[in-house]
Order: C-alpha cells, then structure tokens, then sequence
C-alpha cells in the first residue's frame, strides 16, 4: 500500500473479509452495507463461514494486489485476518462488527462501522506488534483454565437468546456454578520457573481491555511486552467473588492474582492437551504452550 509523505494512507483497492457470524443481526448488516457504500467502487466484499480459513482469504488478498484488507465482524475475524496479512505489504484495517471490539476501541476506532469505513480511506499506517501463542497471532489474550470453559458455555447461551454482553455475562455465571479443575502449570517465564495450581492463566496484550477491567499492566504492554496474570481464587465461591471484584473494578494484586510481566512464556500444564481461548475463538493445543511477542509484524490503519 503506497503511504503519503504525511503518515497518511492512499487507499486503492479494499479487500472486506466479512465473517458472515459476527454481529448483531440486521442491525450489524445494515451497518456494514452504509459501510462499503461509503468504500464505494474500490471496495470487494469476501465472505466467510464457520470453518472457513480466514487467515487463506487475508493472504489471497493481500498478494492479488489489495492495499487494505480489512475485517468485518468481531476480535476473532480480526484475528484470523491479521494472521494472514502478518509479512505481507497490506495494511489490515477494520470494521468492527463484534460484541465487545476491544481491539477496535483499544485502536481508537469508531464502533460504529460505516465511520470505521472513512477511517479505512483518511487514516494512517501504523506499525504494531502482536504476540503468538504457539505461532498463532492474537490481538487482546490468550488464556487457560475457567475462561475458554466460559467461551464453551457462551456458545450454547447465544443458540438460545442470541448474541449480546448480557448473554455474555450470563454464561460466566452458568459456568462458575459448573464444577473447574484448577490447573497445575509449571511456567517458564523468560528463563525463570514457577509452579501454581490455578484457575486461569490470562495473558494481556491489549491496554484498553486492562483499562476497561482496571488492572494493572497497561505500561508492559505498551511496551511490546506480555502482561501474564495468574488467578489466585479456586473454588466456586472463589471464582463468584473474584468475578465481582472484577465487574467492580477492586482487583487486587497478591490477593486475586499474580502479574508476571515477559516477553515470552511457556506453559506446561502436565496434560497431553490444553483448551485455549484466543481472542474469543476457542481451540486445543498440545502441552506445553509457548506465548511470545513478536515485533512489528503487521500494519494497522489507524485514524
């Protein structure tokens, strides 16, 4: 993508990758059609489905020509795209169409998307790192233990009453009243070893989630570090109170958790497999797990 001498983007042909799941219904679609009405002519639509490789659509994109490739639907489709894109001359951009858009709020972004789609056309190109977990790019955290069994229970709560943050909090609660395994990880934290016996291991790289929940950490990742927390609570009334603390914003170092800041973090959790969450997409990897950040890996439009 050619950039102006201002920092400025020149925006040629747009390549939309649009995950046909992410949103809110007709409210999302009619959102995103005033957003390529407002693309015009440069802009090709590329739908995708469950199952599909969205990360193959962002590179086909990227290496016909697009200048920008951008993402239609939540942190996951984001995700999925930026994979693609990772090494490439297109610059990602996105139309945030999720439930919670931490990625496009931490950004700066519109949510609303057919101002996301000017900021596609006027904004600038931005250099920005990302972490992998096991050589997967991902954009806000990735995490093991309680939280990929919530993802688990939010699925089934969205078939019934459909995607919204209330459906999204009332599985926490579903979820926290099922009895979790706390689990046994030894961690290898650039270089140094710590054994826990836990129920979530979450690792934080976007500073508007950690503002948003009022934890601590935002200054490692703003400088291209991992902010790694560790939840100290077990047990179901452990997880409730620890849940509230959270909603409230009174989360407390040494009593609620552990903050490990690194560069890189491997997690051996003495099982053959692990259930990882990674930016609201859910998936098994074999143990142990390696998360590490990775340096200026892709361009982002940015207003």
């Amino acid at each position: 993508m050619a950039a102006a001498r201002d920092g400025s983007v020149e925006a040629n042909r747009i390549v939309v990758i649009r995950n046909r799941m992410s949103g809110l219904g007709e409210a999302a679609r009619e959102s995103l059609e005033a957003a390529i009405r407002t693309l015009g002519d440069r802009a090709e639509v590329v739908e995708v489905d469950p199952g599909d490789d969205i990360g193959a659509k962002a590179r086909e994109a990227a290496k016909s020509g697009a200048a920008i490739v951008a993402a239609a639907g939540g942190d996951g489709t984001i995700m999925g795209v930026a994979q693609g894109l990772a090494g490439s001359s297109a610059a990602l951009g996105v139309l945030p169409l999720g439930t919670f858009n931490f990625f496009a709020r931490g950004l700066g972004l519109p949510e609303d998307a057919e101002e996301a789609a000017r900021v596609l056309s006027q904004g600038r190109r931005m250099p920005m790192s990302l972490a992998a977990v096991d050589g997967q790019l991902f954009l806000n955290n990735v995490s093991m233990g309680i939280y990929p069994a919530i993802l688990q229970e939010r699925e089934a709560v969205y078939k019934s009453w459909g995607r919204s943050r209330l459906a999204a909090y009332w599985s926490v609660v579903k979820t926290f009243l099922k009895a979790q395994a706390p689990l046994k990880v030894t961690l290898d934290v650039d270089g140094r070893q710590r054994r826990y016996v836990t129920p979530l291991i979450f690792v934080a790289r976007s500073a508007f989630q950690l503002e948003h929940f009022n934890l601590p950490g935002k200054s490692e990742v703003e400088r291209d570090r991992l902010a790694i927390f560790v939840g100290s609570r077990t047990g179901r009334a452990g997880l409730f109170l620890q849940a509230w603390h959270l909603l409230r914003g009174t989360m407390k170092e040494g009593r609620d958790f552990d903050l490990l800041p690194a560069d890189r973090v491997r997690v051996d959790t003495r099982r053959r497999t692990v259930l990882v969450a990674c930016d609201g997409e859910k998936f098994r990897l074999p143990s142990p797990v390696t998360v590490e950040m990775k340096k200026n890996v892709i361009d982002v439009v940015v207003p």
